[in-house]
């Protein structure tokens, strides 16, 4: 089922006494969930784990988002994230894939929730904006942002991965943004 390549918000101390963010990335979909683990650890932006939950075309829905729940739960398990990032669904012309990547979303979030993890929501516009730039970036120029942002040496596969982690390292930008916002705030 994997290709592997009270809510909290706490850091964690790496070597040498650097505040570190633990974010889990999620693409959400039924067929493939792209996950990606990144640890902010100042102003570097660090890969743990990434890779996609697929699940078998042809099985019945309720079954794929119990498989697409329960593998979200293990990861976050195993890799105790300290934050959740999720891509919010767009309008899309094709109402069944929205409704059932709208379901998806909804038990991503509930493996989160159950996990006691905030969760933060960003559009595939505010991802390209945070990642590459431009609101109207193409998908080959977020992979190849997300590539140098991570020092991968090649762009993670399937697209599913690099939207994930593109999610990721969104929130890693706008979590250091809204901690300066908070800091100047309280002056």
């Amino acid at each position: 089922m994997f290709a592997s390549c009270g809510l909290r918000a706490a850091y964690r101390k790496a070597n040498g006494g650097v505040r570190v963010l633990r974010i889990l990335g999620i693409d959400p979909g039924i067929a493939i969930v792209g996950f990606g683990f990144i640890d902010k650890q100042g102003h570097k932006l660090v890969p743990v784990q990434y890779g996609s939950i697929q699940t078998k075309a042809g099985t019945e829905d309720a079954l794929r988002l119990k498989q697409v729940y329960e593998a979200t739960v293990q990861l976050i398990e195993k890799y105790k994230p300290d934050a959740v990032a999720i891509e919010k669904l767009f309008f899309n012309r094709n109402v069944t894939t929205a409704l059932t990547v709208g379901q998806a979303r909804g038990v991503l979030m509930l493996a989160a929730v159950q996990q006691g993890l905030p969760i933060a929501e960003y559009t595939p516009l505010q991802v390209k904006q945070a990642v590459v730039g431009y609101g109207k970036a193409e998908k080959k120029q977020v992979q190849e942002m997300v590539k140098m942002f991570l020092h991968l040496s090649a762009v993670p596969k399937p697209d599913d991965v690099a939207d994930a982690l593109a999610v990721a390292i969104c929130h890693a930008h706008s979590s250091g943004l809204q901690q300066k916002l908070n800091g100047a705030y309280k002056r």
